[in-house]
């Protein structure tokens, strides 16, 4: 199938293939019929992308603050690493739609197969896409031209400033930007029966929109004319729906607005609020977080698990439930609002319009049209460009997973080292894959892993998937004869580790386990000179780890094991490198602080059979601004400090210091490390100490929930 992606460096947009998703569990499948090009939005995104450095700079202030941030604790080489790469990785546009359903997940009992469905937020502009059960809405078959349920997200957005505003029927409400959603808005509060009062620089009124009047925005006299057609009062409430870098919709809406009526923002707008109206009425303002409650809460959009309607009556889906319903009974329509359909092979030019525009033509709604591709149900997708190596001159890569951690670091230091060759890619589909495959080719893209398994040009199968599927799919790789490099941690359960060391030792792979740390190159070289292997130190190590929302999969029990398991790992493997001798003892304390509950603050303190202890603070309560891996070695009248990464100082005799220029973790020599030992060069020593630490930590966690 095709998706729709768009270039943040240039701003042009391109057609990626890739696999048709599989079905999750409260998801459905649905094939596009049509998809809405929003020209604010989507036009917003596109314009944003052909601007240079300095113009995305200036328009983006937060993300400078957070690359200056990254720069002073991780240096400056791999600031601008990380920082081109994410202009250089393709985005995923498109968030409202209409299509048929091709089949429904567990737990999904609204829609069946066959039916018309209205679809919000993972809606791209693709040939099939995978939305959650909350974000769909049925469309019934009286709605004849169901190209209008298409706009849902629009309505859901629209309504759901309606209700932020407390409009009530009857109730006079100024509309401030007379665009699509401005004419949405409108339509709706006459189905509710208000009267509307539309506002624009330009004349932008429509038949189709019943409005009381139309004031233009920048008449001198607009406030006047406002209070003449409401009794010299004002109106009851306004929305503001514009798209602009001027406050004067801010200051518009103070002027016309009655004693106490709620002013609410939905547009994108400078939002200086001038003290003198607000005091002197009492104005309320209020901002609508897009399509209604739900929107960017996990547990609702991706797990797919609604709000009782008892407590939240317009969530996220019953907004747009809403829309069409309003549709369907014919209270509003919107067909005349739609000015082009475009076919989705032809995208590119629904963009240029939006942006350029050279032809000078006149839109409102933009419609990608999908017609019939067989292409697009193939579950393997083959790159006839992507030539493959000499036999036996690299390490054929397959990967499962394509995560934020394999896209930005994974795959670009594999394809650096000139060591690997990349195969075959398997995901369950959305735009993680084509991202992946996007910067870094693979021979195919399959969403069956089972193909990997049985591929016989595959040696090294690569596991990056959430952690409560690592296990699993170490197992079936190991006992497919492969050797395995699984992202950590390895597992979540004890009974998981086991069934992990039984498949190690009966099969012909080796396994490795992504903590690199023990490979990064200030860490060889403490090592060497302090002799840690033969003279008994202390170790101590700082983990500033940085706040998680308590929502992010990481914390949930099930699905990620929670940080420690998740990431301290790595620092327990690298005191098991720096000591070299069995760990005997490892105990967790975790914090009670009540504003952090998610057991990640804690110490881990350490005991080796050389005599050495370690101890590890890991911490969510630091801040960005410090740097977030420190550690200290203390051992026979020296101490060495190494700083993120990036510097490391001898006290001593002397003080000396190295500093590097880019942040180092030692992730291209574990890579490396693990094609000498599958060409022969070298013994896997690590995973010896992967399943002990493992072991001791989760014993340990066991421990610290039982309290």
């Amino acid at each position: 199938m095709k998706q729709l992606f768009l270039n943040v460096k240039d701003g042009s947009v391109k057609l990626i293939d890739q696999p048709m998703p599989t079905v999750k569990e409260n998801m459905v499948l649905v094939e596009s019929l049509y998809t809405v090009v929003s020209a604010g939005t989507e036009r917003g995104l596109a314009s944003f992308g052909g601007k240079n450095l300095v113009q995305k700079a200036m328009e983006r202030p937060d993300q400078v603050k957070k690359v200056l941030e990254k720069l002073s604790t991780d240096g400056i080489v791999t600031t601008m690493e990380s920082a081109f790469h994410k202009l250089a990785e393709p985005m995923p546009m498109g968030y409202s739609g209409v299509g048929r359903v091709l089949s429904c997940g567990k737990g999904v009992t609204e829609v069946q197969a066959g039916d018309l469905v209205a679809m919000v937020g993972t809606a791209y502009h693709c040939e099939i896409n995978r939305v959650s059960r909350t974000m769909i809405t049925k469309v019934p078959a009286k709605l004849s031209d169901y190209r209008q349920a298409a706009f849902c997200a629009l309505g859901g957005i629209a309504l759901e400033g309606i209700h932020q505003a407390e409009v009530v029927p009857g109730e006079t409400v100024a509309v401030i930007g007379m665009g699509l959603v401005g004419h949405i808005v409108s339509r709706i509060l006459d189905a509710y029966g208000c009267d509307v009062i539309g506002y624009d620089v330009a004349d932008k009124s429509l038949p189709g929109t019943r409005l009381r009047a139309f004031i233009n925005s920048g008449d001198d006299n607009a406030a006047d004319m406002s209070k003449a057609l409401t009794h010299g009062r004002g109106v009851d409430k306004v929305i503001i729906t514009a798209a602009t870098d001027s406050n004067g919709p801010m200051d518009l809406a103070a002027a016309i607005t009655r004693d106490r009526g709620i002013i609410c923002m939905i547009g994108v707008t400078q939002m200086n609020i001038d003290r003198r109206p607000y005091y002197e009425r009492e104005l309320s303002f209020r901002i609508a977080r897009s399509y209604g409650p739900g929107r960017y809460d996990t547990v609702y959009e991706e797990q797919g698990i609604d709000y009782p309607i008892g407590y939240v009556r317009f969530t996220e889906g019953r907004n747009i439930e809403e829309f069409v319903r309003l549709l369907s009974q014919k209270r509003m329509q919107v067909s005349d609002l739609i000015t082009h359909e475009i076919p989705f092979e032809q995208a590119a030019k629904a963009y240029e319009m939006i942006t350029r525009n050279p032809g000078k033509e006149r839109y409102i709604g933009v419609l990608l049209k999908y017609s019939e591709n067989e292409e697009k149900w193939q579950n393997t997708i083959h790159n006839t460009t992507v030539k493959k190596s000499a036999s036996g001159e690299k390490i054929r890569l397959g990967l499962i997973g394509a995560g934020n951690f394999v896209r930005s670091t994974m795959l670009p230091v594999m394809k650096e080292t000139g060591k690997y060759e990349f195969r075959g890619l398997a995901t369950t589909g959305g735009v993680g894959g084509a991202q992946a495959n996007d910067g870094t080719p693979f021979q195919y893209t399959t969403n069956d892993y089972q193909e990997l398994l049985t591929d016989p040009e595959i040696d090294l199968i690569a596991v990056s998937t959430q952690h409560n599927s690592h296990a699993r799919f170490v197992v079936e790789a190991l006992n497919a004869g492969k050797h395995v490099y699984c992202e950590k941690p390895l597992c979540l359960t004890l009974q998981e580790l086991e069934e992990i060391r039984e498949a190690y030792e009966n099969s012909p792979g080796e396994l490795f386990c992504g903590l690199n740390r023990r490979y990064a190159p200030l860490i060889r070289q403490l090592k060497k000179e302090m002799k840690t292997n033969q003279i008994p130190a202390v170790y101590d190590f700082i983990a500033n780890a940085g706040f998680i929302p308590k929502d992010h999969w990481v914390h949930d029990e099930a699905a990620g094991g929670g940080r420690i398991l998740g990431e301290a790992c790595h620092y327990v493997d690298l005191l098991q490198y720096l000591d070299g001798s069995r760990l005997t003892e490892l105990h967790v304390t975790a914090g009670g602080n009540e504003a952090y509950p998610m057991n990640d603050n804690v110490l881990i303190s350490m005991k080796f059979a050389s005599g050495a202890v370690g101890n590890i603070v890991y911490s969510s309560m630091g801040s960005k601004k410090y740097p977030k891996e420190q550690l200290r070695v203390l051992s026979n009248g020296a101490v060495y400090e190494m700083d993120n990464f990036i510097r490391l100082r001898k006290y001593g005799s002397t003080k000396t210091t190295k500093e590097k220029l880019e942040q180092d973790k030692g992730i291209r020599a574990e890579y490396e490390y693990i094609f000498h030992v599958l060409k022969k060069k070298g013994k896997n020593t690590a995973i010896r100490d992967a399943f002990l630490g493992q072991e001791l930590l989760l014993k340990a966690m066991q421990k610290v929930k039982k309290g």
